[in-house]
């Protein structure tokens, strides 16, 4: 930072994602689920530091990877991204369907002209339900939810083998979440392709995720699959679990207090100070992630 701090955002992320699967990542707003995929796409500010590596099937690398790699190779044709405000990604002085076209002229090269290219840009809004009548229209002129829709058909467009999905079904109804979410689950279907999906929508994750992995200030604290992350046995970490317990069809019962400031992190498990089964070895040594879950308690 200026004052020459260090913020820990991201620590220790660790984990795999097959093919045909989908990861859902869960947590808090400010945990660092966002900073995990702009690392991946090589979008972080120029003030940010990465170490480790995020290897693709073919062996890429994507931290190692440079500007140009990732601008003509990976961005939308290897990995493709749902951004999470999708009005601050669209271009304000052109359509929906002019920026569609661009992307499947860039993407697919489609042959036979103009009317293959409309073609193949209204096929790709009818992937998301972005209605056909509102192509015409410049992002200033659409609701939250149609802009998050137009963001993801745009990302749709090039069949990435890996898509990330950050907050797809912000703004959006419930008929609508689950459609997008569908949508996305259906990437998966083809060999070879795979779904990051970054949520605050349990009942989303729950729906299209394989396996769930809860982050909490900056790091991992459990990744389990999803089966038995909403079923049985449940969640492992306290976190977790109070996670479930906050939803209204469950025990509707919020987590106390607030979480720590990345900058500012203590000691011990970041959870301690909000853990009603926290202990002196809590607030002394972090726990490490062992056999799927981070906590000296679990």
């Amino acid at each position: 930072m200026r004052d020459g701090r260090h913020v820990e955002a991201v620590t220790d992320a660790a984990f795999e994602l097959g093919s045909g699967s989908c990861l859902a990542l869960v947590g808090e707003s400010g945990c660092g689920k966002s900073v995990l995929a702009s690392a991946l796409l090589g979008l972080l500010p120029g003030n940010a530091e990465t170490a480790g590596s995020a290897l693709l099937a073919d062996g890429l690398d994507l931290l190692a990877a440079d500007e140009r790699t990732l601008a003509r190779t990976v961005r939308g044709r290897r990995v493709g991204l749902v951004p999470q405000s999708p009005a601050a990604h669209l271009t304000p002085v052109r359509t929906v369907r002019s920026q569609l076209q661009e992307t499947v002229r860039e993407l697919l090269a489609p042959k036979g002209g103009k009317a293959r290219l409309r073609a193949a840009a209204e096929s790709a809004a009818a992937r998301t339900a972005f209605p056909a009548d509102h192509l015409d229209h410049h992002p200033h002129e659409l609701s939250g939810g149609l802009a998050q829709r137009a963001a993801t058909a745009l990302a749709l467009v090039g069949d990435a083998p890996l898509l990330l999905a950050d907050e797809p079904t912000t703004g959006l109804d419930r008929d609508l979440v689950d459609r997008t979410v569908d949508e996305l689950r259906a990437h998966t279907g083809d060999a070879g392709r795979a779904l990051l999906m970054i949520t605050h929508d349990l009942a989303a994750a729950r729906r299209v995720a394989d396996t769930v992995a809860v982050m909490y200030a900056g790091r991992i604290v459990e990744i389990a699959p999803a089966d038995a992350f909403f079923g049985a046995p449940g969640p492992r970490h306290p976190y977790a679990r109070g996670l479930l317990d906050a939803l209204p069809e469950r025990a509707f019962t919020p987590i106390p207090g607030s979480p720590p400031e990345l900058g500012d992190l203590p000691p011990g498990c970041a959870f301690a100070a909000r853990c009603a089964l926290a202990d002196a070895t809590c607030r002394a040594a972090r726990p490490p992630l062992t056999e799927g879950v981070a906590c000296h308690r679990a």
